[in-house]
């Protein structure tokens, strides 16, 4: 075999897919751009590119954004025969409409992964790989904001809201919107190297190494569901925040048997009563720390808690950062 087939045949194959409908157009651009800066810069140090990089998707261009922008993909889905990874971008918030107009990308990736392709799927992107089934029993990441939806739609998906990006069996998923970027740098140093990934992440001023988006999560509530009994509990929570309340008074509050209370939550929320009262507990803290300037033994009392230790606990749990920490990023005018 001479220089130039081995060159080829050595050669891994990366399709960034454009589906059909609105989706996410710097996912797109953003994912091809630094795979393509990453090859130029294992071109300059093994004097080979390490991937083939293409576009592929059902049609012959996909417009955003009303028209403004388009892409016109490389390739159609059906010419990859190939492929070694797989990048799906976020999608629009149609979630129903984005996977069901995009059926046979769907059943193109099961095939593709069948066939030993890895998959990674941006933010929204989780829907169309959900949609596949080649989620169920694994770990999830999706936008903080998508999360009852997904839930809801493909209950067998083992979410995992908190985390920026899940790594399974080949297949991986990132949080919202660009923290994608904090993705890419992590497929970059798993196909080339640690030294790529840093000089990508210099060149892109990106920060390295992020393992959760609990930060930047806003908690609402998850109250897309039919339970009246779980919402008047949920709405209670919320108006009684400097309460310490336990499971047990709640069940007896709203006359449902311990057991029973516990898993209709559970079932509704994705959330044990406790879980959800802190998550609760620890938003409203996040908004004072962001927009007062009381101290953090202050808001600890008003959102019911007395213990600087226990409270400091959960909010790490929570946020991935303490108290002092989170105030300090989020409120540069506050008195600690």
């Amino acid at each position: 075999m001479d220089k130039v087939n081995f060159y080829l045949c050595n050669m891994k194959h990366l399709t960034i897919i454009v589906p059909d409908g609105e989706n996410n157009l710097s996912s797109i651009v953003g994912a091809y751009k630094i795979f393509t800066r990453a090859n130029a810069r294992w071109k300059e140090t093994k004097r080979k590119e390490l991937f083939t990089i293409q576009l592929a998707g059902l049609s012959n261009e996909v417009e955003f954004y009303d028209g403004l922008f388009a892409v016109k993909p490389h390739s159609h889905i059906s010419a990859i025969t190939t492929t070694d990874l797989i990048i799906i971008p976020s999608l629009n918030h149609n979630y129903h409409k984005a996977v069901k107009g995009n059926k046979l990308l769907a059943d193109w990736l099961v095939e593709q992964y069948k066939n030993g392709a890895e998959i990674a799927s941006i933010c929204t992107g989780a829907f169309l790989l959900a949609s596949t089934g080649l989620l169920d029993g694994k770990s999830c990441s999706t936008h903080w904001s998508a999360v009852d939806d997904l839930r809801r739609m493909f209950p067998q998906v083992n979410l995992k809201a908190d985390r920026l990006i899940t790594d399974e069996h080949g297949i991986y998923t990132n949080g919202g919107a660009y923290s994608f970027l904090n993705l890419i740098i992590y497929l970059i140093e798993k196909y080339y190297d640690r030294q790529t990934a840093i000089f990508c992440s210099k060149v892109f001023q990106i920060e390295p190494d992020r393992n959760n988006q609990s930060a930047f999560t806003m908690f609402t509530g998850q109250k897309l569901h039919g339970d009246d009994m779980v919402k008047e509990v949920q709405a209670y929570m919320e108006s009684n925040l400097h309460e310490k309340i336990s499971a047990e008074q709640l069940s007896s509050k709203f006359a449902v048997g311990r057991r029973n209370f516990d898993r209709r939550f559970i079932k509704a929320t994705g959330n044990t009563p406790i879980e959800y009262s802190q998550r609760v507990k620890i938003e409203a803290a996040k908004k004072a720390l962001e927009n007062s300037r009381k101290t953090i033994n202050e808001i600890m009392y008003e959102v019911g808690y007395a213990d600087v230790k226990a409270f400091r606990e959960v909010f790490k749990k929570i946020t991935g950062m303490s108290p002092i920490e989170y105030k300090e990023r989020y409120n540069k005018e506050a008195v600690t």
